[in-house]
């Protein structure tokens, strides 16, 4: 089973994915008002990056109220953000730069791509923190009600359902390749294939038929403790030539998988092919429905605190990005897999922990992530009985259907790809600037600097919406070639 995709950060928020499904629940679209500035000057913030200037755009002019009676501090929720943002979705990103370029100079262009989109990212997130603020809300749902209409507050919540079915289908190929490579390792054949439905069967379906999973969440605590491992890994592999040509494990690998260099270097970014990194990274950073949970829990959650929150978890994730992302394509160049711990021997120990700790952390966020796919399907199709019985069934379906497309479709990139281009942007550009919008539109007495900012807002989601196309173009034609 071939795999060039890339999971995202859809691990963290698929749990909450039932949170942002319509109810039955009726809004109110009551107008709001700006509050009012008080004496006390505003709250100062030691961040200095571009990202938290771009947050703060007028960020003067607004003191927001505070919305719950959230207790966490910021260094907290840094740690909790950049968890949920940096998944196993980032071993991916080497396969996206094989998209344009095949010489180390296209690690360049890739590298400003990152720090690009992972700005207009943490832009995003921010607005949708600020719209909680503006309409005293406390959820997705709730924002977009408030800020748009809660008749179409449907469409937020299938963007995120979907999302996450498209992460369980990521999940349960990497499964396969993983599990596979494990078994190789301790030297038994066993295909991809067999692994699915092997690991499905025994572990994935028990635990999804779980009405109780509470027990699962620290797990995720692993992946995070995975990934660092991982980069740290990279790199003494990297540095050590380990794989290049009279490395120690350069003959241990496939001759598919072995460093492999070509001439197309930094100009290739300007083939449109580029725009399927960009659509990988639209997953990579999306954690955007997340932002009120964000917000609410953050103590003291005025503006500049919540801004320096956002800027500081956006640029570590950024960081990350760049870091492995640079150390997996130029050690193994355009032969990238799509899942880059498969470039690795089986016989490398030291990325065997790696595999292992990536494999323990996807069989546990597999179930929390798929009964916010579950929950969000029966919400959207108004299924109301949730007895055991039904519930059962629905889990049957759902997942023998997931795992049916990951045994048919020979490479994910299209689903993960399309699904960033579309699904992902709009979480990212457009959903954010259209709520920003509608919430200062309903202010009574927005000033002047919102009233601007709606502009810079909008053009953001105008960019994602140019992106998705593209993106989504390019997906299509990738899979057709």
């Amino acid at each position: 089973m071939k795999i060039s995709a890339i999971l995202g950060l859809l691990a963290a928020t698929a749990p909450l994915a039932g949170a942002f499904v319509p109810s039955a629940r009726t809004f109110s679209a009551r107008p709001l008002v700006l509050p009012t500035t008080t004496s006390s000057p505003p709250r100062t913030t030691t961040a200095t990056t571009h990202t938290t200037r771009l947050l703060e755009t007028a960020a003067a002019a607004e003191e927001p109220r505070k919305t719950g009676g959230g207790t966490a501090t910021v260094p907290e929720l840094t740690f909790n953000l950049v968890k949920g943002i940096v998944g196993a979705g980032v071993l991916g990103l080497p396969a996206g730069i094989c998209a344009f370029g095949n010489a180390p100079s296209a690690a360049i262009p890739a590298l400003v791509l990152i720090g690009i989109i992972g700005m207009l990212s943490a832009y995003g997130f921010g607005l949708i923190g600020r719209v909680c603020s503006f309409t005293d809300t406390t959820s997705f749902k709730d924002a977009w009600a408030e800020s748009v209409s809660p008749e179409t507050s449907w469409m937020p919540a299938v963007a995120v359902t979907f999302k996450t079915i498209c992460a369980l289908l990521a999940y349960s190929m990497i499964l396969g390749d993983t599990f596979s490579s494990l078994f190789a390792g301790a030297g038994y054949t066993v295909s991809s294939t067999t692994s699915l439905l092997g690991i499905t069967g025994l572990v994935l379906l028990p635990l999804c038929l779980l009405k109780n999973l509470s027990s699962l969440a620290p797990v995720s605590l692993l992946g995070s403790a995975g990934m660092v491992y991982t980069a740290i890994a990279m790199a003494i592999r990297y540095f050590g030539k380990a794989y290049a040509k009279g490395g120690k494990f350069h003959k241990a690998v496939p001759v598919n998988l072995q460093p492999s260099f070509g001439t197309v270097g930094a100009k290739g970014v300007l083939s449109p092919n580029a725009a399927i990194l960009v659509a990988m990274l639209s997953t990579a950073f999306m954690a955007h429905f997340n932002a009120p949970k964000f917000f609410t829990e953050l103590k003291d959650n005025t503006i500049p605190r919540f801004s320096a929150l956002v800027a500081t978890s956006f640029a570590i994730a950024i960081a990350l990005f760049a870091s492995m992302t640079c150390l997996g394509f130029l050690t193994f160049g355009s032969a990238c897999s799509g899942v880059i711990l498969n470039n690795y021997a089986t016989t490398d120990t030291l990325m065997g922990i790696s595999r292992i700790a990536v494999a323990v952390s996807l069989v546990g966020s597999f179930p929390l992530a798929f009964v916010g796919a579950r929950d969000g399907v029966m919400d959207l199709f108004n299924i109301k009985n949730r007895s055991n019985k039904n519930l059962n069934s629905i889990t049957l379906a759902l997942l023998a259907g997931v795992t049916g497309l990951a045994l048919v479709i020979p490479d994910v990139t299209f689903v993960l790809s399309f699904a960033g281009a579309t699904l992902g942007n709009a979480l990212i550009y457009v959903f954010p600037g259209i709520m920003f919008r509608g919430a200062v539109k309903r202010m009574k007495d927005a000033s002047a600097p919102l009233k601007g900012e709606v502009k810079l807002a909008m053009a953001n989601a105008a960019l994602g919406v140019v992106l998705g196309g593209l993106g989504a173009f390019m997906a299509v034609k990738s899979l057709a070639g």
